[in-house]
């Protein structure tokens, strides 16, 4: 089993006639996943990935004529967030945007959105999510996982790839990993994705990326503190180093007033049982101290 993305999925692509998500759809699509139509409006009746996969002008059009439930949003900041609203009323169940730069004010109407319709928004500004071995949504490299039972949850992309490939290389698969982004407003937080985790029977262990500001970590590990007491559990707190006001990378990362330090997450994160690194690469042998066998 896993979480978001696996056999069932069936992807649409938004903008898969743009250079970016035609070559990712490619590479979705070379994973094993089931790519099934693509919508850029005003070039419906075309078709893409090699003549494979249609392209409509709408997605209630592509829904209905191919069974999509997954999206992967490649679509400008600009129309993003009417790219997300469109799929939720479109009929999409889980919807992907990786779009980077989108104002946090214009996402708030397209999360309210996405409730109010019943699916699920990851995003914006992440790198999607894979279920090894059987389906790949995003931009993660489909060559650094290994099929497992460790589920992975991470608000950066780039830190997501170097957690994944330590655990691979150390011999332990993962059951999904997923890039939750590191906007201020997204759609699926931490306490979302633990909550699913513990759901899945398939995902016995948990690793926790996260970053400075916000208060999303602290959030989670009271909750996996109270429910994941006996999973074993590694974290990575980035951003140690940065200082008070200054925004570092992420929008989401800034430390403002003294709240979201690295100090608060990591205190939060150890007292709900997280064994916490200090680097990406010591998360393999924090889940083995923590009890995790693969």
């Amino acid at each position: 089993m896993s979480i978001l993305v696996g056999r069932d999925t069936r992807l649409l692509v938004q903008g898969i006639t743009g250079r970016e998500g035609e070559f990712h759809a490619r590479a979705c699509q070379a994973y094993g996943t089931d790519v099934v139509a693509g919508v850029t409006p005003g070039k419906g009746g075309q078709r893409a990935l090699d003549g494979t996969v249609p392209v409509f002008d709408t997605v209630a059009e592509a829904v209905a004529q191919t069974g999509a439930n997954t999206s992967l949003i490649f679509v400008p900041a600009a129309g993003a967030p009417d790219a997300v609203m469109e799929a939720a009323a479109g009929g999409i169940v889980t919807i992907f945007c990786i779009t980077e730069g989108i104002p946090a004010l214009d996402m708030i109407p397209a999360v309210d959105l996405v409730g109010r319709h019943g699916a699920r928004l990851i995003g914006p500004n992440c790198p999607g999510a894979t279920s090894p071995g059987r389906a790949k949504v995003g931009i993660i490299p489909g060559s650094v996982h290994r099929e497992g039972r460790v589920g992975v949850v991470s608000r950066s992309g780039t830190l997501t790839y170097e957690a994944v490939q330590a655990m691979t290389d150390a011999g332990l698969g993962q059951s999904t990993c997923i890039g939750i982004g590191g906007d201020p407003i997204i759609g699926t937080t931490f306490l979302d994705a633990l909550q699913l985790f513990a759901e899945d029977p398939e995902t016995e262990a948990i690793v926790l990326i996260g970053e400075i500001g916000g208060s999303a970590e602290e959030t989670a590990a009271a909750w996996a503190g109270e429910h994941l007491r006996d999973v074993p559990k590694a974290a990575f707190i980035a951003g140690r180093t940065a200082p008070e006001g200054k925004r570092m990378g992420h929008a989401g990362a800034i430390i403002s007033g003294g709240a979201g330090t690295a100090a608060s997450k990591v205190e939060a994160l150890e007292a709900a049982g997280f064994r916490v690194a200090d680097s990406p690469t010591q998360l393999p042998a924090l889940l083995r101290d923590a009890g995790y066998r693969d």
